[in-house]
């Protein structure tokens, strides 16, 4: 059966990363969900295609090499010298419509050799929460991994309860990942690390080419990283297991299994059930993005410099720029939310003080930033502080800042809507969900009749929690 031109080079070119591992059969598997937009790009070459047969993993295309990727990871801090994919695997590459190389992936097609006791499995909900949540986060212009297919397999998943099994299938620039590296440096295996990262420049960076290109390679996914969190915080969205397997190389978001959107805005907000101590709560989520990558730049050290002190020198200097990198990227994003032509040194202020009156009057991040957009008043427009802001942010923005409309969603996957389309699609019903994809994945034009997708959880609702499902 063939559907895609395959071109697999990480299986081909990085003997030793992976291990070769068939999906587990599945009964009687049903698409929920098919991305038919983007298995154009992606060269599909066929329309005679069983795809429940495929994307549950029953029935592999010619050319797929199912493989379970090797890396390590900080776990909440924690180091954990193997983890890989305990429930995925990376069926092959393929080159889309515009010559990039893109991952295909199935998550939930079973147990692989990294699967450490876990049976590899999905549920029904986890499956179309990530299918969701990655096409808004497309839709809302953030780069991300993309949703291809939801199947349901035929056959239960024992969680709390017993629940319907269902395989997403995943589509990334790749699935190269900070904890890649972590799993070559951990074991001193050189070689495998050099490779390692000349595979990922030549993938994702291939101008970096120079005597110094191992140092550029990491500044260069350090700025991706810095410009990804940056766009995630002008969202208000936590995406809460940013562990370093969860970073990667690309700049893409990945991984969506405790992630949520902000209501009202608290800069502790934590959604994830496992994050206790807030770790990767909303506003940490810019201090982690510095962490991780500390620990990316200590796994290339024996690339950087052959001096070791030299090395830890040079990787100090570059880490010292990411708070930098950081805040520019991060200004850039609410200087356009907002409307500030140009820059001010004043913005980071008049930003502070935004953000000082929206958590005091428990405003709502996204209805607050649309309100500004549509010339409405927002909730602290009665305050005293908060005229005076309004009069700055107006004399700052002037009267030809553009239509603020396009810079700040109208839609997004509110949590309480995403909760009432995952339990009714779990019992069969697929009409709320279909009605929010809707919805968020035309986030900036507003819909007749569907106000209801604007409005807050209503009260009663919470404290929410999210899950780490898949």
């Amino acid at each position: 059966m063939h559907m895609f031109d395959f071109d697999n080079s990480y299986a081909r070119d990085l003997p030793g990363f992976w291990l070769p591992q068939r999906p587990a059969q599945t009964p009687a598997p049903k698409v929920l969900k098919l991305n038919t937009v983007l298995l154009a790009q992606l060269g599909m070459t066929s329309q005679d295609i069983d795809f429940a047969q495929v994307f549950s993993g029953n029935h592999l295309p010619d050319g797929a090499e199912p493989l379970a990727q090797a890396y390590a990871g900080h776990q909440f801090g924690g180091f954990s010298a193997q983890l890989g994919d305990g429930r995925a695997l990376l069926l092959g590459e393929v080159i889309d419509d515009n010559g990039q190389r893109r991952d295909i992936a199935l998550k939930g097609s079973g147990r692989t050799p990294f699967s450490r006791g876990g049976d590899g499995k999905a549920a029904i909900g986890p499956v179309l929460r990530e299918y969701l949540v990655a096409e808004a986060m497309h839709a809302l212009g953030v780069p991300t991994t993309r949703a291809l297919a939801a199947v349901t397999t035929g056959a239960p998943v024992l969680r709390e309860t017993e629940l319907p099994g269902a395989v997403f299938t995943r589509v990334a620039a790749s699935h190269l990942r900070v904890g890649t590296f972590q799993f070559f440096a951990a074991r001193g295996e050189a070689d495998k690390l050099r490779l390692l990262a000349d595979y990922a420049i030549q993938r994702h960076y291939p101008y970096l080419q120079g005597a110094d290109k191992y140092m550029e390679f990491f500044q260069a996914v350090a700025a991706r990283q810095a410009h990804l969190i940056a766009q995630w915080m002008g969202l208000g969205f936590i995406h809460g297991v940013m562990n370093t397997d969860n970073m990667t190389i690309s700049g893409e978001t990945i991984d969506y299994g405790p992630c949520a959107f902000m209501d009202a805005y608290a800069p502790g907000t934590v959604f994830s059930s496992i994050d206790r101590q807030g770790r990767y709560a909303y506003a940490n989520q810019p201090l982690i993005l510095g962490w991780n990558l500390a620990k990316l730049a200590e796994a290339l050290l024996p690339l950087l410099d052959p001096n070791p002190e030299r090395a830890v020198d040079r990787a100090n200097d570059a880490l010292d720029q990411i708070s930098h990198l950081y805040q520019e990227e991060y200004l850039t994003v609410m200087r356009k939310k907002l409307g500030l032509p140009k820059e001010d040194s004043g913005d980071a202020t008049l930003i502070d003080e935004l953000l000082e009156l929206m958590a005091q009057t428990t405003a709502d991040w996204t209805t607050t930033f649309r309100a500004l957009a549509e010339g409405r008043a927002p909730v602290f427009a009665h305050l005293p502080a908060g005229q005076a802001w309004l009069a700055r942010w107006k004399t700052r923005r002037g009267a030809d800042a553009g239509d603020l409309r396009l810079e700040n969603p109208l839609y997004i996957p509110r949590n309480h809507l995403v909760e009432e389309a995952l339990a009714a699609a779990t019992v069969g019903d697929m009409v709320p969900f279909e009605a929010l994809l809707d919805r968020v994945t035309a986030p900036f034009t507003e819909a007749p009749d569907s106000i209801a997708y604007t409005l807050p959880a209503p009260t009663g609702f919470g404290p929410y929690r999210t899950f780490c499902g898949t």
